[in-house]
């Protein structure tokens, strides 16, 4: 963990440069999403915005070399050159200087797990060459190879469109390369005047029809992205090589920080990070790690903490009615009456889903499982003696009930976490073995087991068995591909009840949290990790915060979504002759339309634009399906169904039954409102480092990507006149004066919310006391909002609920103005009777806070 800091902010425009030696740990980060059409110069014209909205960095996308053209950057080729198409390395710095000028630092996205296998491959050198010159190549060692993993010794590049014997007739030999359409392969030395047929059989890779790469593909891949291949960076060759850019780019100043993408596909993520806490000089590092349920990230990890997906599970719970989102699985389940395993139960639904992945998807990864498990087990006579698809059965079985992304069994830094997984490991294995119908030969389960745990019993002392210890390795990384693809990528899909549950690191079958759960995880934050990330919107969310938030809402009013889908679910949709759509996929759509704004999603027919319903929605609801898996696929895909789709959206949703929708959106802006300015806050002052996503300053509703990721557009305008007083007109400038006063007032006083501050829940009393989630933040700062507001007006209002501000002087709102006093109740409906949330600060410091908050001149981007 990074150390606490007790320094005040360096003021805004000095123009001192921020030494690593010296620089604090963020105050709050701004991510941006760098992509050909949004470079380094465009984020140089946003500097002076961003740093008069209040944030101590800019957060960085992947500026390493990637496929030209690639609107995120983690499909990267090469790590010795800052990317040209953002502006190089020159450009780079010059952003730097610019930050460093208005007092922002820089914090840079790398990734370590992977690199792309782009086409042409000339692209990713190291790649090319040990394609070229096979295991004798100075690069073999870069990548995860299994050269043994059957065809002859050769890398499996299933590239092809058809099977090769039909492909023949494209290819061509020129000169010392192979080329295949507009694709381009080297050749091996020495090969190049072989005929066709024989030239093939001589390459070090064995090309192939793409399909081929779900059952036979012997390099370890991201997920099950063929075209992504798994780096060795435990290798300290391999790590120097790869991280060499990045690190004298924090040596000369010009980064700050990093975030770690994916480190659950490292085969030593501590390892990994204690090498870079080292290399890196101890710089502000957070991790992509997911954590499920009551999951805790290993203590030993040389991080801040994680990026943040555990706090945006604790904050949109508490927005979520338990009532009423039980109400609406019943509606739910009588519009689309799904099988348990397809949507009806949740635990079924995963379950069902993780079956079809690790027998389908990862059939690859698996049967590298299998071909170890069965080397070990020849050559160990307890307990071995095990038929391959006996261990085959086990490792599947294993892999489908385990709760978590990955389990940490074997780190010594850790030791409490390691036995957690280690029962964790042990009661999935009870489980397997009832899965084997003869007793006898579940004993595969046992060395499975063991070999996970990266044991072996019967192997003796001495040095760790190689093959013992890659079993481990692998079967964590598998875990962790599994649980992402089966989870996020297909149950999330195929159990719509709620979507604003259905986000990385939630949990759909139990999406509310109340009060008491999210203060015992703020409290835990402080004490363990106060400097980790928090996130409500990422390029990677499915569905923005503020979508999420007004998603939610329907989880007050079950009955009223009911009748609303009963009305148009007749409609236009439902088209006379052709291929009918299902349910799921049809309110799949209509939450879907609901969460991104009437207007938005319903285009004329609700007052937006025309064609801009269909252009965002659209491709969302045709990748649901897709990824749901159950009429249509990414690989199998169903071209009649997704033509029927693409219609029943262009009449549904964005067609005039989106009238509706209005209505209903008009009448529920209230609750809207207040679960967008709650879950904002929030995150602006709960313990660890705010990252605000390009554009969520305001109201910014967006959808799974691409949607997420179209360039950013900022409103330095309208900061600037909230700035001179003008009142908050809508949501998003409510929204945007809300960001700028705490985020002015975390870089005013970094140690009332730091690893030196606090965090202390406050309780309402009265009869709507559950309906008020408040904490005070070093003695300093309160927070609180209004959750659950349409239960509350339903039951009648705040009534006599008090909150009781702590003594010691009187509190000033930095939104509405007034003063109130401290030590003595306070009735919630006059605390928060303009806004449903507020943010309170000590009278004596008002002056410096508002000051902080005043001294920032906002300025025009270009």
């Amino acid at each position: 963990m990074t150390q606490p800091d007790d320094r005040t902010a360096r003021p805004r425009g000095t123009g001192v440069p921020m030494t690593h030696a010296s620089s604090p740990s963020p105050t709050a980060t701004y991510r941006l999403q760098l992509q050909p059409d949004f470079p380094f110069a465009a984020a140089g014209r946003a500097v002076p915005y961003l740093a008069a909205l209040g944030v101590s960095h800019l957060h960085l996308s992947p500026v390493l070399e990637a496929v030209p053209g690639s609107t995120h950057g983690y499909d990267v080729t090469g790590h010795g050159a800052v990317r040209a198409e953002l502006g190089g390395e020159d450009g780079l710095r010059a952003l730097a200087a610019t930050a460093r000028a208005h007092g922002l630092g820089l914090i840079v996205d790398i990734v370590p797990n992977h690199m792309a296998v782009p086409a042409p491959l000339t692209l990713n050198g190291p790649l090319w060459e040990v394609l070229r010159d096979g295991p004798g190549s100075r690069y073999a060692r870069w990548f995860d190879i299994d050269w043994d993993g059957g065809h002859g010794g050769r890398v499996l590049l299933p590239v092809l469109e058809g099977r090769i014997g039909d492909e023949l007739p494209r290819f061509r030999v020129d000169g010392q390369v192979l080329r295949y359409g507009e694709q381009v392969f080297p050749l091996r030395p020495g090969t190049e005047r072989l005929p066709l047929e024989r030239l093939l059989g001589a390459q070090w890779y064995r090309l192939a029809w793409w399909r081929l790469a779900r059952t036979e593909l012997n390099y370890r891949r991201f997920f099950t992205i063929s075209d992504l291949i798994g780096l060795r960076v435990e290798d300290p060759e391999v790590f120097e090589a790869t991280h060499r850019t990045v690190l004298r780019l924090i040596r000369d100043g010009v980064v700050d920080g990093l975030r770690i993408d994916h480190p659950d596909g490292l085969v030593d993520p501590g390892g990994y990070l204690a090498r870079l806490r080292g290399a890196a000089k101890g710089c502000w590092t957070v991790v992509e790690k997911i954590l499920t349920g009551p999951e805790r990230l290993p203590v030993g990890w040389a991080c801040a903490g994680t990026t943040g997906y555990d706090t945006l599970r604790h904050i949109d719970g508490l927005f979520v009615c338990p009532q009423g989102a039980g109400r609406l699985f019943s509606h739910y389940r009588d519009f689309v009456t799904p099988l348990a395993d397809e949507g009806g139960d949740w635990e079924e639904t995963v379950r069902r889903a993780a079956y079809e992945v690790v027998e389908h998807d990862l059939a690859a990864e698996v049967e590298r499982l299998v071909r170890t498990a069965v080397r070990i087990g020849e050559r160990v006579p307890r307990p071995g003696d095990h038929a391959p698809w006996a261990l085959r059965q086990a490792v599947r079985e294993l892999l489908v009930r385990l709760p978590v992304y990955r389990p940490y069994t074997g780190d010594p830094a850790d030791a409490a976490r390691a036995a957690s997984d280690a029962a964790m490991l042990a009661a999935a294995a009870e489980r397997a073995r009832a899965t084997f119908r003869v007793p006898e030969e579940a004993g595969a389960v046992d060395l499975v087991h063991d070999l996970a745990l990266g044991r072996c019993a019967g192997g003796g002392g001495g040095a760790p068995d190689p093959g013992v210890v890659d079993f481990a390795a692998r079967f964590a990384q598998t875990a962790s591909a599994l649980h992402a693809k089966s989870v996020e990528d297909t149950a999330f899909y195929r159990y719509p009840v709620l979507l604003s549950a259905c986000e990385v690191g939630g949990d759909p079958g139990e999406p509310a949290l109340g009060p008491g759960t999210f203060h015992e995880y703020c409290a835990r934050m402080q004490r363990d990790w106060p400097e980790g990330g928090t996130v409500l919107s990422t390029h990677d969310t499915k569905r923005s915060a503020d979508v999420r938030a007004r998603i939610a809402v329907l989880s007050e009013c079950p009955d009223r979504w009911r009748d609303v889908l009963g009305a148009v679910a007749g409609g236009p949709e439902a088209a006379e002759g052709g291929v009918p759509v299902d349910p799921m996929a049809v309110w799949t759509a209509w939450q879907s339309a609901f969460g991104l704004g009437a207007a938005t999603a319903g285009g004329p027919a609700a007052g937006g634009p025309a064609g801009e319903g269909r252009e965002r929605l659209a491709p969302a609801v045709l990748k649901a399906v897709r990824e749901a898996g159950l009429r249509t696929s990414w690989t199998e895909p169903d071209a009649a169904y997704e033509d029927a789709v693409a219609e029943f959206v262009r009449g549904g949703p964005c067609g005039p039954a989106a009238a509706h929708l209005a209505a209903l959106e008009a009448e529920l802006a209230p609750y809207i409102r207040a679960n967008v300015l709650g879950a904002a806050l929030l995150h602006l002052t709960v313990p660890g480092v705010p990252d605000l996503y390009q554009g969520t300053e305001r109201e910014y509703t967006a959808l799974v990507d691409p949607d997420n990721r179209r360039p950013a557009r900022f409103a330095p305008g309208l900061l600037a006149e909230l700035d001179g007083g003008a009142v908050p007109d809508g949501l998003s400038a409510e929204k945007l004066r809300l960001t700028a006063a705490a985020l002015r007032l975390r870089r005013a006083h970094p140690e009332w919310f730091g690893a030196a501050g606090s965090y202390e829940p406050l309780t309402a009393e009265g009869p709507a006391a559950e309906h008020c989630v408040a904490f005070a933040r070093a003695g300093r700062v309160v927070t609180a909002v209004t959750r659950l507001s349409l239960r509350l007006r339903e039951t009648g209002g705040w009534w006599d609920t008090v909150l009781r501000l702590p003594a010691g002087g009187a509190w000033h709102d930095l939104l509405t103005g007034r003063t109130l006093p401290g030590g003595a109740p306070v009735g919630v409906d006059t605390l928060l009777s303009a806004w449903p949330v507020a943010l309170l600060v000590r009278a004596e410091g008002t002056a410096e806070a508002v000051g902080a908050a005043e001294a920032a001149e906002p300025a025009e981007t270009g």
